[in-house]
């Protein structure tokens, strides 16, 4: 278990569409995180939708970035994957979405300037289904728990405590603030 100081700055970050099925589960994750749980120490979680580039100063400003996408593979959908950044340059995040390369160069220009990479890896799983369409596909609902699950066990391994709260929101009731904001 690594050990973190109260001093280190983690960020949780969503990426992807909410506009294109499954390439929204990462955002939908951030959601589903942020009504549910507190976190020990705190931890700052953030819906970068389809901002790409422009998430720049946050790689700056940060110790450690846990990235919350659908990725790429040649897999099952709903497979589950944890990949440090360095090793991302081969699997190809999503489907070659805007964000993604964003993202990706995002931590090039990182390292072109001379600044220190912040510690940072993907939680992908593998899509089903992206297309113009808000929700998730049966294949990713199923596997929406396991994939909590999977970034809260992350969470553990870096000395992040996640406590549940008293009332949980579900992801049908998640999706459905995207969906109709103002309700």
């Amino acid at each position: 278990m690594v050990k973190v100081s109260e001093a280190m700055s983690i960020v949780v970050l969503g990426v992807g569409n909410v506009l294109e099925e499954d390439d929204g589960v990462g955002i939908y994750a951030c959601a589903y995180l942020n009504a549910n749980y507190t976190f020990t120490p705190e931890i700052e979680i953030i819906n970068g939708g389809v901002e790409g580039i422009n998430l720049l100063n946050l790689f700056l400003e940060n110790d450690r970035i846990i990235i919350l996408d659908t990725i790429n593979l040649d897999d099952e959908a709903g497979s589950i994957y944890n990949i440090p950044s360095y090793e991302l340059s081969g699997y190809g995040l999503n489907s070659g979405g805007a964000h993604e390369v964003g993202v990706m160069q995002c931590l090039d220009m990182i390292e072109l300037m001379g600044h220190p990479l912040p510690e940072s890896n993907v939680i992908g799983i593998i899509p089903k289904s992206i297309t113009f369409e808000m929700g998730l596909s049966t294949a990713l609902k199923d596997r929406f728990d396991a994939y909590i699950n999977t970034v809260i066990n992350y969470l553990k391994t870096i000395s992040i405590d996640a406590t549940p709260k008293e009332t949980m929101k579900s992801l049908i009731e998640i999706i459905e603030e995207f969906k109709y904001p103002s309700r």
